[in-house]
């Protein structure tokens, strides 16, 4: 969490508003870290973990392409 510390503060400057880090592990094969609902809630709209695997899922395919060169 430390590592973004640096992001924090900067969206802070820029956007003028309070920042929150909410750890978030997800894993491809429905891996979902303990207590991953509390942190979920904290997110603002109605954000479900399948769509965060979904997204999750998508970005790592294409970094996969980019990386092998796929079209």
């Amino acid at each position: 969490m430390s590592k973004y510390k640096d992001l924090e503060i900067e969206i802070e400057r820029m956007w003028e508003m309070k920042t929150t880090k909410i750890p978030a592990l997800i894993g491809a094969l429905e891996l979902i870290k303990n207590g991953m609902d509390k942190y979920i809630q904290k997110i603002s709209g109605d954000t479900k973990i399948q769509e965060l695997q979904n997204i999750t899922l998508l970005g790592t395919s294409q970094v996969l392409r980019k990386a092998l060169s796929i079209k």
